[in-house]
């Protein structure tokens, strides 16, 4: 093993545990790495900062800035009033709208936001139901992951493969292209949901929880 492959190996575990630590910010910790590369000659200035014109940066980027002026607006947490208002006192009806709203908001915006926002919604609904928050939880996180599926700028994986087909020549995919895959597999995951609620909380004796509507 050469030195530059430990060097870059160390480098990359302390940046690991700076992440972890979080005592340094994630960006100046990121602009750190940079810049160590540059001063060790591992990378030179092209190659250290050409991700910063990578379309795929700028897009992600920008999808935060939006994501931020949904929540700033006050839009996020309208919708949030909104879901309590229409779910009403009904599990299964705050579990099936939850989730359709949080794909739908997730396929615009960071779907870790959209799940924070939604959070304390999910625990107050379900302490006025008098439901266990679980049921509800979990179909929260659920929605989050398959909000990934529902547009392709719903999360960097699907913006990176459409990059990797442009460079190559290749036909890109269109921005509603995974959209049909999306809301089938949303449908199933509500319907799965649907049944697996009841399995998301044990009682305090150890028992499985009962069925209950």
């Amino acid at each position: 093993m050469n030195d530059e492959l430990l060097w870059v190996l160390g480098l990359l575990l302390v940046t690991v545990v700076l992440f972890i630590t979080g005592k340094v910010r994630m960006d100046v910790v990121a602009l750190l790495v940079i810049v160590a590369f540059l001063l060790s000659g591992t990378l030179t200035l092209a190659e250290a900062t050409a991700g910063f014109s990578d379309p795929n940066v700028l897009l992600i980027a920008a999808l935060f800035v939006i994501g931020d002026g949904l929540v700033r607006t006050g839009i996020a947490l309208s919708v949030g009033d909104w879901l309590v208002r229409m779910a009403g006192n009904s599990e299964l009806r705050m579990l099936l709208l939850l989730m359709v709203t949080v794909a739908a908001l997730g396929a615009f915006m960071s779907s870790t936001g959209v799940v924070a926002i939604f959070i304390p919604v999910v625990i107050s609904v379900a302490a006025r139901m008098k439901t266990p928050p679980g049921r509800l939880m979990m179909p929260l996180s659920f929605a989050g992951l398959i909000s990934g599926m529902m547009t392709l700028v719903a999360t960097p994986p699907n913006m990176v493969v459409n990059s990797e087909l442009l460079r190559n020549d290749l036909p890109a995919f269109g921005f509603f292209a995974v959209t049909p895959i999306g809301c089938l597999v949303l449908v199933l995951g509500m319907g799965y949901m649907t049944v697996a609620r009841f399995w998301l909380t044990v009682p305090d004796d150890g028992r499985a929880a009962p069925f209950a509507i």
